[in-house]
Order: C-alpha cells, then structure tokens, then sequence
C-alpha cells in the first residue's frame, strides 16, 4: 500500500488525542519558564485538563472508526478503550503526584510533560496496526518513564531504579525489535494484518524456523513490559526505588498498553500458529502467578509487595490472554480496568502515608492506621479486598472472568492453578489488614496530616470505579466483548 506524505484531515483527526498529548507536554514545558514558583500549581491542572481532554477526543474519535496513515494506525473500539484507560490512568496519577512534589521540592512541569509524553505513547501502542509503530510508541513511553523513575536526582534511590529500569529496559526493546527485524526478513512486511494473511496461506512460505525465532523474541520484549516471568526481576527493585506515584503509574499505565501490545499481536499476527507459542504462554502465566504471589509473602516493605502483587496479577491476565478467544480478551481488558482504579488507589494511600523522603513504606508504619486515620484505613482495606477478589469490588469480577475464559477455552488445570494462586495472594493482602486493625502503632508514631485535596479526588475517583464495577460490570464489559473481535 503506498504511503501518504500528507495527512487528511480525517486521519489527523483520528490521531487527535496523540496530538492534543504531545502540544500539552510541550506546552507545559514552555509555560514553566515564565511562571513563578506559587503559580506551578498550575500546571497540575493543565496536565490533568490535557489527559481530559484526550480522553474526549477518544470517545468522540470512536465515532469515526477506521485506518490511518496507511493502515499504520486502527481506531476502532479496542484502541479507544485503552486510549480511555491509559488517560485515566494519568489523570489520577497526576491528582496524587501534586502535593507529593511540592514536599519534595520538585513541583516543576517536566514531571507532567513526562506523564503527558509517556501516555501518548500509550495511546500509540494501543493504536498501532504496524509493528516499526508500535516499537515507536513503546519507545515513547519507556524512555519518559525511565526518566520518572528517576526523577527525585537527589535521591539514591531514585538513580538506582532508574538506571536498572533503563539497562533492562534497553535489552528488552532489542529483543523486541530484532524480532521485527526478522519478521521483515521473512516476510516482507511488518504490518500486523498483513502478517496475518501470510501466515493463514501456506504457499506464502512464511511460518517456518524464521517466524517462530522472531515470534519468541517479541515475546520477551513483550514479556518484559509486563513484568512477566522470568523477566519480572525488574519490577520489585524499580517500584521500590521510585517515586510513589510514580511506582503507581509504572503499575497501571505501561502495562495496560504492553497488554494492548500483546493483545493485537497475538490474535492478529501469531493467532494462526498458536499451537506454536501457546504452551509457552501458558507456563509464562503460571510461573509468573507463582513467583509474584510467593515472593510477596516475605516482603516487609510494603511498595515491594505491590510489585510482586503486580506481578502476580499479570500472570492473571496472561490467563486470559492464554485463552486466545474473544472471552479472553474481554476478560483482560475489563481485569485492566478493574486493576487500575484498585492499584493507583493502593498507592494513593501508600503515597499519603510515607511522608517526605519516603520514610514510612514498611508493614510496620502500617500498624494501627483504623486508629489514627479511621477513613484512609477503610479505603486501603477496600483496595486491598479487591485485589484479592472479594465480591462486590472490581476484582472479584475481574477474576471471574478471566477464570471462566481459561474454562471455556479447556484451560482446566490452569485455572485451578491460578484460583489457588489467589488463595495464597490473600495471605499477604490480609495480612496489611491485620496490620491496620489489630496492632497497636509503632512507638513514636507521628501524627498523619490530612490527605490533600488531589490525593482526597483520587480516592474518591479509585473507590467509586472500584465498587462501580463490581456491581454493575457490564457497563465495561459489554464493550470489551464488542471491541475483541475487531482485532481480526
């Protein structure tokens, strides 16, 4: 298909919430160099008002659904659910971010443009229909979110996450990219739907040694940005090490857009040799369950365990991805959903409750939390039930049905694999609530201040979505069935 050089302005309407993204970021950056300190609040609220403003134009762009560019990029109703998800995502963070700058001395507008910059990528990865795109807009994210793991430059911590998130991030887009290089080489192509074609034709001679190499590559490119075994080792030192919101954002973002990565490719391109790569996936999302969950039971530091926890909840989605159905897929993108409204706001509170420099994030600070912030210890223990799947919240939902994909689609021992994961994750997750109710504070505990008003919006935001689809899943799942089998 031959490439336009000039855009209509169709496609660049189709393009909009990517291009609204990226003038704020630059905006952001430019109107810091004229504002005084007391005005930087400001510039909060533009990020925020941006990340709004792109998720407008997603839904209004779902009006118009088609390809651009060539068939480079495709609107259609999965991309316009993790454009929404993804900025979602940053308008929360951004809610808990402000306040936590300003007692760290770091409220300035690079942190803003990093999140607006870092989500436009996102929104790229969701979008793409070809892979030099796609590698592009994951480029685009992870080297803003290197630069946010280390944004406190004064902070040891801080370098330290952020100089392993890049080394380990740098091998993984080798590996992703070698892989589409030798997809190239075997194919001629790397466009996803014109991949697929080739492969479902057996006298294209594409889907020999060449093909599965380069398949197993952009698995563990892929298998990196999620955090999954055995590639996960990153996450635990990277989350621990960051920021707090930022650590939250590393959580939910990224991740949800690598799964829309994964997602496209394999029920575009590699659905037709499944049988190759689906024993594969199915032991990555075992192992990846078992690794996160166990792991989590020695930690001590509590953005640790988090990691781990979000380690275990990829293998879960992986579950679903290991179905390889329509059922599948929904049930990944609702668990998404569900995972980005209970984990940013898990961390709201961790973020709230570790204070300047972080010095409060062990179990132990933890203790006592009902009796000097009754509220803040109901909402955490809310997000807590969630992630373990209680019913009623998000995440009894969204493991339900993920399970029932894995069932459908004759995963049996899988499934019963991953339900007894959950039952060692409740352990851990319980084990902060007991924690919270049932130990006296620490000796010499400090007084809590009062949430800010952007932490107070987040957790009012994370717990309404939180109880919003545990009771009414529909209104995100219906669409998620609707939107999977537009990937093929």
């Amino acid at each position: 298909m031959p490439v336009s050089f000039v855009p209509s302005a169709q496609e660049l309407f189709r393009f909009s919430p990517e291009i609204v993204l990226s003038l704020g970021g630059t905006a952001i950056m430019i109107a810091e160099s004229g504002m005084k300190d007391g005005s930087r609040a400001r510039l909060a609220a533009t990020a925020f008002f941006t990340l709004l403003a792109a998720a407008v134009l997603s839904v209004a762009v779902a009006g118009d659904p088609g390809p651009a560019f060539s068939n480079l990029l495709a609107v259609d109703g999965f991309s316009t659910f993790f454009r929404i998800l993804v900025c979602a995502a940053g308008m929360l963070v951004v809610l808990i971010s402000s306040n936590y700058l300003r007692e760290h001395g770091h409220d300035s507008g690079e942190y803003y443009a990093l999140i607006l910059f870092s989500v436009a990528g996102q929104c790229l990865m969701a979008t793409s229909n070809e892979l030099i795109m796609l590698f592009i807009g994951l480029e685009c994210s992870s080297i803003a979110s290197y630069v946010l793991a280390g944004y406190l430059r004064d902070d040891k911590r801080n370098n330290e996450a952020a100089l392993k998130y890049f080394l380990l991030g740098s091998f993984a887009s080798a590996f992703f990219l070698y892989g589409v290089a030798w997809l190239w080489g075997a194919s001629g192509t790397t466009n996803l739907s014109e991949l697929r074609r080739l492969l479902l034709d057996p006298s294209s001679g594409v889907g020999g040694t060449m093909t599965a190499a380069a398949t197993a590559l952009l698995l563990v490119g892929l298998a990196f940005k999620v955090s999954a075994a055995p590639f996960q080792m990153w996450a635990p030192d990277v989350y621990q090490g960051a920021p707090a919101p930022v650590a939250a954002f590393l959580s939910v973002g990224p991740k949800a857009a690598a799964f829309a990565m994964f997602l496209r490719i394999l029920m575009t391109t590699f659905l037709p040799i499944r049988e190759r790569w689906g024993p594969v996936l199915w032991a990555v999302a075992l192992a990846t369950m078992v690794i996160g969950n166990f792991a989590a039971l020695h930690q001590s530091n509590i953005k640790r365990l988090l990691a781990y926890s979000s380690i275990a909840h990829a293998g879960y989605i992986l579950v679903a991805l290991t179905a390889m159905s329509d059922t599948g897929a929904a049930a990944s993108m609702f668990y998404l959903a569900a995972y980005t409204f209970m984990n940013i706001g898990a961390f709201a509170v961790v973020t709230w409750v570790a204070g300047r420099d972080e010095r409060h994030v062990e179990l132990m600070d933890f203790a006592g939390l009902s009796r000097r912030s009754p509220v803040m210890a109901a909402v955490l223990s809310i997000f807590l039930l969630s992630l373990t799947g209680v019913p009623l919240t998000a995440g009894f939902f969204g493991k339900f049905y993920i399970f029932k994909a894995a069932l459908d689609s004759d995963l049996v021992w899988l499934a019963v694999l991953g339900l007894l994961n959950s039952a060692v994750a409740a352990y851990y997750y319980l084990r902060i609530i007991v924690m919270m109710y049932m130990h006296e504070p620490s000796t010499g505990a400090q007084p809590l201040p009062a949430p800010a008003a952007g932490i107070r919006l987040a957790l009012a935001a994370s717990v309404a979505g939180t109880f919003l689809l545990g009771v009414a899943p529909s209104l995100v799942l219906d669409y998620a069935t609707a939107s999977a089998p537009l990937l093929r």
